[in-house]
């Protein structure tokens, strides 16, 4: 894949959210071998079955060395070279779990947070404590949490996001499994109108206090 620093992507750092960002998960590394001692290789994210984006790195005793270029707000290309402490958790059960030491210095306090991915919101890959990212559905409103509720369970059945007509009972699936499923989405879609038409009523009462205002009404004025 080229030797380190070879990387080039078009940097998306302004989004504020886990899902608006590229991220490293340290599982799906181990479990591509990625982890073991002296591995030399990349990673590439895809979009349509496209590469849109590739980042190499080098395992050296407890680190993984990240090696990439990037290029902020449309300026010169930076080469840049990460190592990014590992440690082994011991799991309840047997074995070991990886995690990546957050290597982000914020207001100069180093992070050291045990993550198990980091994204690449600005210059280095960090864990989303140091970039203050947010899940999206930390900033969706009520209306917007209930639709996403209906469309999984419907996407979930094999049906489409916001289709009218409710999917048909997968084969194999419980009939009551199936009646409770589309009793939830019911109740969703139900919740989702009723936001919907506390929202309007919002914007309606805001309209109206704009034409108010908008009148001509004389100020008040005030002598002293």
């Amino acid at each position: 894949m080229g030797g380190f620093g070879s990387t080039r992507w078009p940097w998306i750092g302004t989004k504020d959210t886990v899902e608006g960002n590229r991220s490293l998960d340290i599982n799906r590394l181990n479990r591509a071998g990625c982890l073991r001692p002296g591995y030399w290789g990349g990673w590439e994210w895809k979009r349509d079955g496209e590469r849109v984006a590739s980042i190499q790195f080098r395992r050296e005793s407890n680190e993984l060395v990240l090696s990439y270029r990037v290029r902020r707000h449309g300026g010169e290309w930076q080469d840049v070279e990460q190592p990014t402490p590992i440690v082994w958790m011991p799991c309840r059960f047997g074995g070991a779990r990886p995690y990546f030491v957050c290597p982000g210095v914020v207001n100069g306090i180093a992070c050291g947070r045990r993550v198990a991915k980091l994204y690449g919101a600005g210059t280095y890959f960090l864990c989303r404590h140091c970039y203050r990212l947010a899940y999206a559905s930390q900033r969706e409103d009520p209306y917007d949490r209930a639709s996403r509720r209906a469309n999984n369970i419907r996407m979930r059945l094999g049906g489409e996001p916001g289709i009218a007509s409710f999917p048909n009972r997968p084969k194999g699936m419980h009939y009551k499994t199936y009646e409770r499923l589309k009793s939830a989405v019911l109740n969703a879609e139900i919740s989702a109108e009723e936001q919907l038409a506390i929202l309007l009523a919002r914007l309606q009462r805001s309209d109206r206090r704009s034409e108010r205002r908008s009148t001509g009404r004389p100020k008040k004025e005030f002598w002293t």
